[in-house]
């Protein structure tokens, strides 16, 4: 009897396990994007927009069927998968790994600062995951040597073209305009103060901004130069610091939990009465919220906002995507979660051009991607990455604030390009230049 009772638990046994096997092909049968999110700790703010703005794009791709899939003749389901950073590199590699080795995910989209994808770039290089970056904007990301980046696709501006253009925006309207108000010689060099986060993010910009003033010849002077560590939260000595060197404008390196507190502190503590000027990552609403009336006349170097939208071929798609987030989320996107929200249309389309789900064939297929710009506005207006280091090339915006008494906050209007400008350059009456 218990003979008997053994050969039919085998059989059950044997059953379970064959219908686990019948059952694996089909589960595996959907795209699995990780998602790379500071879900927790300092950047949580920016991680929460990237996540959502990842939940939205697969919601739209799966509501039209999914991806199609030639090998399989048939469109598959994205499934997300979270993979929270922690805004640290631990963090960042822990989640990485756990993606790649436990989830098994097919491609990997997001990753917002530069310090923590640089920590998790060996991992993805080892397995070789197709890697979509969309953020960490250092161009070390794919320029580095001591990894293989092959399979990593950067889109989003590197430090060297936002870093760039803020500084060509300094030479060529700030500087001028200074030089009208206040009565100095055209010869006259712009005091500029570079305060900067300690991180490849951070140093990106300050080196962008040197090779800029040397390779342009800008009549600019860097008067300090001051470094800070990343998620500080009291900047009261070193603005003080960069008081005394007295400099026409502030070119601060920051992400939003930075920047809100810089600029606040500055002018209400220290009394550092200059133009400040932020980096994209800072284009969200918190950052509108959170500076308050001490962001008044700031600039922001931007590619995508919530509250302005560059005339163009992109207008109508970036009005879409900040309603649809607004409905399925409420309150507005940022500008990390419209490049992740692009990032997994790329990831989808790049899918769908292989043909397959092999790892090393949709590696190509994103070398050779050639796809029409979506929300934000493309060089070409063509979503594609150059064969050298793999990076998308954005048209970019300078943006200045403005208080807006309905809304109870600044808003941003477009100063710079003069083909995309809403309103003129302003220098507030509150301004204090440098010294002659």
């Amino acid at each position: 009897m218990k003979a008997h009772i053994a050969v039919i638990s085998l059989i059950i046994v044997g059953f379970v396990l064959i219908a686990g096997c019948t059952d694996e092909p089909a589960s595996a049968e959907q795209l699995k994007i990780g998602v790379v999110a500071s879900m927790t700790g300092p950047a949580s703010t920016t991680g929460k927009d990237i996540w959502q703005s990842a939940q939205l794009a697969a919601d739209e791709i799966n509501a039209d069927g999914g991806v199609y899939v030639r090998e399989l003749g048939k469109k598959i389901p994205i499934r997300l998968v979270q993979g929270d950073d922690e805004s640290t590199r631990e963090g960042g590699q822990k989640a990485v790994s756990r993606m790649i080795t436990q989830d098994r995910v097919d491609i990997l989209v997001g990753g917002f600062s530069s310090a923590v994808v640089t920590a998790h770039q060996s991992i993805v290089a080892e397995h070789k995951v197709p890697y979509i970056i969309t953020g960490a904007s250092t161009p070390v990301i794919t320029r580095r040597t001591d990894v293989n980046t092959s399979y990593m696709f950067h889109h989003a501006p590197t430090t060297d073209d936002s870093g760039g253009q803020t500084t060509l925006f300094i030479n060529d309207t700030i500087r001028p305009a200074i030089h009208a108000r206040f009565g100095f010689p055209e010869d006259r060099h712009l005091r500029l103060a570079i305060l900067y986060q300690d991180s490849p993010y951070g140093t990106g910009h300050q080196t962008a901004i040197r090779d800029t003033i040397e390779r342009e010849n800008l009549p600019i002077t860097i008067v300090t130069e001051v470094a800070f560590k990343m998620g500080e939260s009291d900047y009261r000595t070193v603005l003080t610091g960069i008081k005394r060197a007295d400099p026409d404008v502030v070119y601060v390196a920051a992400f939003l939990n930075e920047q809100i507190p810089i600029e606040t502190q500055a002018r209400r503590d220290v009394g550092l009465n200059k133009i400040f000027t932020a980096v994209e990552p800072n284009d969200d609403p918190d950052f509108y919220k959170g500076v308050g009336r001490y962001g008044e006349y700031s600039i922001i170097q931007s590619r995508f906002s919530p509250y302005t939208v560059p005339k163009g071929p992109t207008e109508a798609a970036s009005k879409k995507f900040v309603e649809d987030f607004a409905i399925k989320f409420g309150g507005f996107p940022g500008m990390m979660g419209v490049a992740t929200y692009e990032g997994v249309y790329i990831a989808a389309q790049a899918v769908e051009n292989a043909g397959t789900l092999d790892k090393d064939a949709v590696r190509g297929a994103l070398a050779d991607l050639e796809m029409p710009q979506m929300v934000e506005a493309m060089v070409n207006q063509t979503i594609s990455f150059s064969p050298d280091f793999r990076e998308s090339k954005f048209e970019l915006t300078m943006e200045q604030l403005f208080w807006d008494e309905t809304a109870g906050e600044t808003r941003p209007k477009i100063v710079w390009p003069s083909s995309l400008k809403e309103a003129d350059f302003v220098i507030p009456d509150w301004y204090e230049p440098g010294r002659a």
